[in-house]
């Protein structure tokens, strides 16, 4: 079975792309000129009247989505789940992933900016950046699948609240600020298009041109 994104669809992710894109830029260069903000400090008091004994165990669990002890697992399930049916996704998503440590690695060292507990480099939110892109990959995989309309819906907004979770999560464990999760749904939106143009559209667009390419050297 074959499944086909739509040249509308493809708009829609480029423009969300280039949006994300230049949030993230903006962002970044505040963040490296002007340090912590004050709706970040105001954030992290609100965040702090939250906090209890019986949460941290749950956002810490929470939090392991967005790292190694969870992200390899869910990689691997996404992985399995596909091959089958979308094959180049079971090869590239691992690619995928590790393009975002990179793209994590280098805009830490380019901002350079300190937790709330202290620690180094702390925008963008790598966690946060991460499970954007896992789970809009997954969400998207569904989205194109053929899956019915509350699959689809399912898939959605339940990608969306571990996304949104995971970011909360990462505020209530005091381990960044707010602009550094924005920064990594920013980073996170803009880099999702790309993956998907890179492993999906553009191949496909290649392949169409293809017979064009080779008819057009038969008459010639």
């Amino acid at each position: 079975m074959m499944w086909h994104t739509s040249s509308r669809t493809a708009d829609t992710l480029l423009w969300i792309g280039m949006a994300a894109a230049v949030a993230f830029a903006t962002l970044a260069l505040s963040a490296a000129r002007n340090g912590i903000f004050d709706l970040d400090r105001g954030t992290q008091a609100l965040v702090g009247l939250t906090r209890s004994s019986s949460l941290h165990g749950p956002m810490a669990t929470l939090s392991l989505l967005g790292q190694a002890t969870g992200l390899v697992p869910a990689i691997a399930m996404a992985q399995i789940i596909s091959w089958r049916c979308r094959r180049r996704w079971a090869v590239a998503l691992p690619i995928v992933m590790a393009g975002t440590w990179g793209l994590e690695t280098l805009g830490k060292w380019a901002v350079d900016r300190p937790r709330p507990n202290g620690a180094a480099w702390g925008f963008p939110s790598g966690h946060t950046f991460s499970v954007v892109v896992l789970f809009g990959v997954i969400a998207y995989l569904v989205c194109t699948s053929g899956a019915g309309q509350r699959w689809r819906w399912t898939a959605v907004t339940t990608c969306g609240v571990l996304a949104l979770g995971v970011a909360f999560s990462r505020l209530y464990l005091d381990m960044h600020w707010l602009s550094d999760v924005g920064g990594g749904f920013a980073v996170g939106l803009a880099y999702l298009p790309l993956a998907i143009w890179c492993v999906e559209l553009a191949p496909a667009r290649a392949s169409a041109a293809s017979p064009a390419t080779a008819g057009a050297g038969i008459e010639g």
